[in-house]
């Protein structure tokens, strides 16, 4: 006699065979490690079958590897994924300023050594805000190793800058104290949260949690100045925009940017350029703000799904 519970065992007996063996292994549960690499010990999260295609999720300020939260395991039945918290930011252990070159070269370079200690030998790229720049370092010092990247306003063109930046750009013409100080807003739990709800039209859908968390971080003694230092050095991501450029026509990367297109910081303009150097790239936007993952999850996750299925074989 057939039962309803044999049925079921049946199907997903079914699933599992059609499937394949990928789908047996199929295991969306987050871990969370460290990886010391010289002087900071990196925090990542990790999901997945380490023989699938890598995905390699950078976040941006004011953030961390929690941004992916959602994402993470809705990835990881198909893919191995990997989000590490960037020095300065979540939980990673880094040394005092002054004690670590807060540069956004340095960044990269820990990031790098942090993906060859894993043996990640070919990664699709995601990167939001301050993950883009350490990104697309990686991607010019080892295009081989980059598949696929998907930007969630993370820039690489100048018209891309929104004026936001006009009080960051005059301390990068004039680095003065002054000029450093009129910037002391920025590292602030209040920045923080306004860069959350800003241009989200229904703030009632942001959780607190990712706003929350950051705040704290960025309240940890010395974080302001390192975030500062950060700032400051952001000068020097504009300064290889052209280099970054030159990477995408040479090696044309499969490209989604999935954009917040009220950013206060990062325009639309900035994605749209991706055509002059990529003309397949998919440029999609989303009524929202900075942090689109945080309102508009469920639209934009399934579109990076399929973006990997198609060029991940």
């Amino acid at each position: 006699m057939t039962t309803p519970a044999s049925t079921a065992a049946a199907a997903l007996a079914a699933s599992l065979l059609i499937g394949g063996t990928h789908a047996a292994q199929a295991d969306d549960t987050v871990h969370y490690r460290h990886e010391q690499v010289g002087d900071v010990k990196v925090f990542y999260r990790e999901a997945g079958n380490p023989s699938a295609p890598t995905v390699l999720l950078l976040h941006g300020f004011a953030a961390s590897s929690f941004m992916f939260r959602d994402l993470i395991p809705q990835l990881a039945d198909r893919y191995h994924v990997i989000a590490p918290d960037l020095p300065a930011f979540g939980f990673t252990e880094a040394p005092a300023r002054g004690q670590y070159a807060y540069t956004f070269s340095q960044l990269a370079q820990t990031i790098g050594q942090f993906t060859e200690q894993l043996k990640l030998e070919r990664y699709a790229l995601m990167v939001h805000d301050y993950g883009a720049p350490v990104g697309w370092r990686l991607a010019v010092a080892h295009p081989e190793r980059v598949t696929a990247i998907i930007s969630q306003n993370g820039n690489a063109y100048e018209e891309g800058l929104g004026a936001g930046w006009a009080p960051i750009q005059t301390y990068w013409r004039e680095p003065t104290q002054a000029h450093r100080d009129a910037l002391q807003d920025f590292p602030t739990p209040a920045s923080i949260k306004w860069q959350y709800l800003e241009g989200v039209s229904d703030p009632s859908v942001v959780s607190p949690d990712g706003y929350t968390l950051e705040g704290l971080q960025i309240s940890r003694p010395g974080n302001a100045d390192i975030q500062l230092d950060l700032v400051l050095d952001y000068a020097s991501n504009v300064a290889m925009y052209p280099k970054f450029q030159a990477y995408f026509r040479q090696y044309q990367p499969p490209l989604l940017a999935v954009w917040g297109k009220h950013d206060p910081f990062f325009l639309p303009a900035g994605a749209e350029a991706w055509k002059r150097d990529l003309p397949k790239a998919d440029i999609r936007f989303y009524d929202t703000g900075h942090f689109a993952l945080e309102t508009h999850g469920r639209e934009i996750i399934p579109v990076i799904r399929e973006f990997l299925d198609e060029h991940l074989k």
